[in-house]
Parts: structure tokens; C-alpha cells; sequence
């Protein structure tokens, strides 16, 4: 099995595709179809996708939880403090490895691990 995609929605899309850059993704800014316009960054074999809300959507979904493995850790971090990024967990050594979470412009958490 593999991950082919990951979709997530927001009220302000700029801003959270912005966010996700600091972390190191590389978007586009396209729509394709009857899609809206939408922010896309390929990692791998994955493509992840920041769309605004659907019309039926109030707000983005704060509970998801997401994970990724950062190549240039300790520089990302540093990037994200002088961001003024909020930290729920700063850096440091756990079961599942060394990581931080924070948390991006709509409350998601965002597990960051060192690979």
C-alpha cells in the first residue's frame, strides 16, 4: 500500500499553504477540472493538497493530526521559532524518536520528526 494523497481544507488557504513552506513544501497554485484553485506540493510519491472550505464547511477540521520526517530538522525548527510558530512540544527525545509539534494557522497539529 501507499499514500497517494493527502487533502486538507482551510478558510485561508495562502496562509496555510505559507506555513507548510517553512516546513519545506513546494507548492503550485492550480485547480484542474471543476476543482477551485488550490495549493499542491508533491513529497515523494505523496501529493498534499491545501483546498478552501467547502460551502457547507464553518471551519477546518482541527482534530487532524499530521506527521512528517524533516531532512534539515534543526533548521526548520529554528525557522519556525523565528516565525513565531507555536510549539505544543518543543524539541526533544521520545519513544517514537527525537520531534516537536506545532501547530499550523487552523490548530492542527503537526507532529515534526528528525529523520
Amino acid at each position: 500500500m501507499e499514500l497517494k494523497l493527502i487533502v486538507i481544507r482551510t478558510g485561508n488557504p495562502s496562509a496555510v499553504a505559507s506555513f507548510y513552506s517553512l516546513l519545506g513544501f513546494v507548492f503550485s497554485y492550480h485547480k484542474h477540472g471543476n476543482s477551485p484553485y488550490h495549493y499542491s506540493a508533491i513529497v515523494d510519491n505523496t501529493v498534499f493538497e491545501v483546498y478552501p472550505l467547502q460551502k457547507n464547511q464553518d471551519g477546518a477540521d482541527g482534530s487532524l493530526r499530521l506527521g512528517f520526517g524533516i531532512d534539515n530538522f534543526d533548521t526548520v525548527i529554528k525557522t519556525l521559532q523565528s516565525n513565531q510558530v507555536v510549539f505544543a512540544s518543543e524539541p526533544c527525545e521520545t519513544d517514537f524518536g527525537y520531534m516537536a509539534v506545532i501547530s499550523d494557522p487552523d490548530g492542527r497539529k503537526i507532529e515534526l520528526y528528525k529523520k
